[in-house]
């Protein structure tokens, strides 16, 4: 017996007869005849000198030695084609892929889209909007766009995006009836579960407390999104303790309207995070570029604010 590996080929047939338990349809997955992949196989129980799989009348079944080698060979064929697609995507210069959440991907990206597209005609923009924490190899991301708290991630790099804020949102017609913070006792109060997992928490208890007004419990319509609270809260549906990230588009264009000077704030953020890298490849140097010159149009709605840490109205 040897150390010497076998030729890939070998452990290719192998893999796929292991992971289909069936030599035909391993072959079928490879291209090849059955009679190919059997010889295959057989070479590499010569090189190993034991047999890989019993033989039975209509089926096979793995051996003790086959066992123990395919768990590896699936392993690594798997990290040889993530190697390859991370090789082909950085000699890629025109592909740009993004991931980022629902929300944000509704509210804040797709609007901007058209403005991207037009300043960098030569970049294929493709998005995934999904609250699965991806994987930037395996699921071929380019550039992720994650809200939470700061955090090193090794192999990964960020640029913080926007620093969250909330305030009490609503249409102007609903302004009108409620112009001052105490006559919320009164409000339709919508909720968003999407920050429930922040700690401290910026939901409606805090911010009356920082308000100074006593607390107040609704049993008001509940989301998981906050896209969706946002178009209830347009729609006149009741009022939003909104994120400034994702209502900022409704807010200019006049479907809200933030009557109070006050806000809450949070350590979490919105970050672009990247492979350690890649901010070199000219699309995603473009993407990052373009992102921190969108961003820069939030300081205008946060004139005229008081900000109080939701930390330091923590009960």
């Amino acid at each position: 017996m040897t150390d010497r590996l076998p030729p890939l080929t070998a452990l290719r047939a192998f893999d796929a007869a292991a992971r289909h338990m069936s030599f035909a349809r391993a072959a079928a997955e490879l291209n090849v005849t059955p009679a190919a992949l059997s010889f295959q196989i057989k070479n590499l129980e010569e090189h190993l000198g034991a047999p890989l799989f019993r033989r039975l009348n209509r089926a096979v079944e793995l051996t003790e030695a086959g066992r123990a080698l395919a768990p590896g060979a699936a392993d690594g064929f798997e990290t040889l084609a993530a190697a390859w697609r991370a090789a082909r995507r950085a000699g890629d210069g025109t592909t740009l892929t993004v991931t980022a959440g629902p929300a944000f991907t509704a509210k804040w990206l797709a609007p901007r889209l058209f403005a991207f597209a037009n300043a960098h005609p030569e970049i294929e923009l493709r998005f995934s909007a999904s609250l699965r924490l991806m994987d930037f190899i395996r699921d071929e991301v380019d550039v992720a766009i994650r809200f939470g708290l700061p955090r090193d991630e090794p192999g990964l790099e960020s640029m913080t995006l926007i620093r969250e804020w909330v305030t009490p949102m609503m249409s102007p017609e609903l302004a009108r009836d409620f112009p001052d913070p105490a006559d919320l006792s009164r409000a339709q109060l919508l909720h968003q579960d999407d920050v429930a997992f922040l700690k401290p928490a910026i939901d409606w208890a805090a911010w009356f407390r920082a308000a100074g007004l006593p607390p107040r419990f609704s049993a008001g319509a509940r989301f998981s999104q906050t896209d969706h609270a946002i178009d209830a809260a347009t729609a006149g549906g009741g009022v939003l303790l909104g994120r400034i990230s994702l209502a900022e588009r409704d807010l200019r264009e006049g479907r809200l309207v933030m009557p109070y000077p006050l806000a809450l704030t949070t350590e979490a953020v919105y970050r672009v995070v990247y492979p350690s890298g890649s901010a070199s490849r000219p699309q995603v140097r473009a993407f990052l570029d373009w992102m921190q010159q969108e961003v820069q149009g939030l300081s205008a709605l946060a004139e005229g604010m008081k900000f109080v840490p939701a930390a330091e109205v923590t009960s």
